[in-house]
């Protein structure tokens, strides 16, 4: 066979079969563009807890870890109404020695330790039930009625997360609102830990769930399904650059065929296929590519400088004492109905306490007096020394978002609001590090190396156009991306129609030979 009859051939069945996969993925880019898979997002997590409030009863920190036979060494403390419409402790210990083998959960991931200690009686509260569940989802619903309990699930098409594996089984509850909302709450924790309206549940099958291939997972597929987006994806890949050459070879540069026309195809189909093609064969295979970059094959995309040493800047685990200012004193000078929830934190060395409320609202405080806290310049900068054996070359106050630090919308991958102003530091190691320090609080928002920055080039910025100057002026970026998203569609679905239209006319000639009486 010819080389360039094996290179159309190879192109129009290969294209044929992934167009299968191509056209769903245009369509379902588009819908991912304005709702997301599922998911809590903080706020809203803290816009739905109850109000803390201060009866006398309320444990301190230090009283509820002995109450519950833990150390008072921690890696995570938070008080909320969070699991079963009652005041809990929600206590991440601190690992007891440095690389320590942590438990592992469903499919050998991680698995977060969150001990649950009710907050009056220091008791651990273990496992949480149907009855559980069905009270912290109506404390998450404002005390809604008319809720409905579903059964549990391990998995299903809107929970597919790695970080909802420590909290299954999941008990699923209908809430019955005007958004349609389902409830999943942890057998864990007893927290609400993902909300879905009808909106995003409906839209997720022909956004995300169909995107990102979720018909492969929780199923006999499940093990092989990154294997499978890979491999497609390759395959893609491929096919889009097999098309490229055979467009251009066929595409009359100097003249015309005898039809007046640059492409040699009569049948309109066939035409707009090839026109479209080379039109939109460049962000086809951008996509594509960049599509397979998200997955990091092979561990192509590994490397980079080492993780930064975050507990050194900090000053290692916060470590919980008599000294801390008493709970009902902190709630009592904030305002009951302000308080969501308090979170003690170790940041630049110092025990400190967040006031977190609903819409956002935080206030960071020390842990011992409740006097307000704002770090100084100086003292991020000192902290931040020891987050790298390298010295610090360089400090800004960042008011704007750069190509490496900016936010998106919640519903997006990648999504979340960044702080600004940020103060930028970046280390004179090999890897040309840079950390982005929130000022308000001293914690460490982000780092970048050239490994990441990599990773931003050929995922975000190839994939989801996360290019500021667009992002800054919308709707030109939705009128950019809707505009290539129907290029490659009009490309996918006309391959569909000409195999389609091929593989009807292949049938019937077979069919006709095997009518045909053999010559003698």
């Amino acid at each position: 066979m010819q080389p360039k009859r094996l290179l159309y051939l190879s192109h129009r069945w290969l294209g044929v079969l992934l167009c299968l996969f191509f056209a769903p993925w245009f369509i379902s880019g588009v819908v991912m563009m304005y709702v997301g898979h599922p998911k809590l997002t903080a706020p809203e997590r803290l816009a739905h807890l109850p109000a803390l409030t201060a009866p006398a009863s309320l444990l301190s920190p230090q009283q509820a870890l002995q109450a519950a036979g833990l150390g008072e060494r921690v890696a995570d403390l938070r008080l909320a109404v969070a699991s079963a419409g009652q005041a809990v402790y929600l206590v991440t210990p601190a690992p007891t020695a440095a690389g320590a083998e942590q438990p592992k959960g469903k499919k050998g991931r991680r698995k977060a330790d969150t001990v649950v200690v009710d907050a009056h009686s220091g008791q651990v509260l273990n496992a949480f039930d149907q009855g559980a569940a069905m009270v912290s989802a109506t404390a998450f619903m404002g005390g809604r009625t008319g809720l409905v309990y579903a059964g549990t699930v391990t998995e299903d098409a809107h929970t597919h997360s790695k970080a909802l594996d420590p909290h299954r089984p999941l008990h699923l509850v209908h809430t019955g609102d005007a958004d349609g909302t389902w409830l999943y709450v942890s057998s864990r924790t007893g927290e609400v830990v993902r909300d879905a309206p009808a909106v995003e549940r409906n839209w997720n099958y022909l956004g995300s769930w169909m995107h990102w291939l979720y018909p492969f997972r929780g199923n006999v597929f499940d093990p092989y399904w990154s294997d499978i987006v890979i491999w497609l994806s390759v395959a893609g890949t491929v096919v889009v650059l097999l098309g490229l050459v055979n467009g251009l070879l066929r595409w009359r540069f100097d003249g015309h065929y005898k039809s007046g026309s640059r492409s040699p195809y009569q049948s309109r189909m066939m035409r707009w296929h090839h026109v479209y093609g080379l039109l939109f064969c460049a962000i086809s295979l951008t996509w594509v590519f960049s599509g397979l970059m998200s997955m990091n094959p092979w561990g192509v995309l590994n490397g980079g400088a080492p993780p930064g040493k975050t507990e050194a800047m900090q000053g290692g685990p916060l470590k919980v004492n008599g000294d801390f200012m008493a709970p009902t004193e902190i709630l009592q000078r904030n305002g009951n109905a302000s308080v969501r929830e308090l979170q003690w934190l170790r940041l630049l060395r110092k025990d400190l306490v967040m006031v977190n409320g609903p819409h956002g609202m935080q206030q960071l405080l020390d842990a011992r007096n409740g006097q307000p806290y704002v770090p100084t310049q100086d003292e991020i900068v000192t902290a931040a020394a020891r987050l790298r054996s390298e010295p610090i070359t360089e400090v800004a106050l960042q008011r704007e978002a750069d190509f490496y630090y900016y936010s998106r919308e919640p519903h997006t991958m990648s999504g979340g609001e960044k702080p600004l102003p940020v103060l930028r530091l970046a280390y004179a190691d090999e890897h040309h590090t840079v950390a982005y320090v929130d000022p308000r609080t001293g914690s460490l928002v982000q780092q970048v190396d050239d490994a990441r920055r990599v990773r931003r080039w050929l995922f975000s910025l190839l994939h989801s156009w996360d290019w500021l100057p667009l992002l800054n002026h919308r709707p030109l970026w939705d009128v950019v991306m809707v505009g290539l998203s129907v290029g490659g569609t009009v490309i996918s679905l006309t391959s569909l129609v000409i195999g389609w239209r091929r593989l009807r006319t292949k049938a019937r000639q077979w069919r006709a030979a095997r009518r045909t009486p053999a010559m003698g």
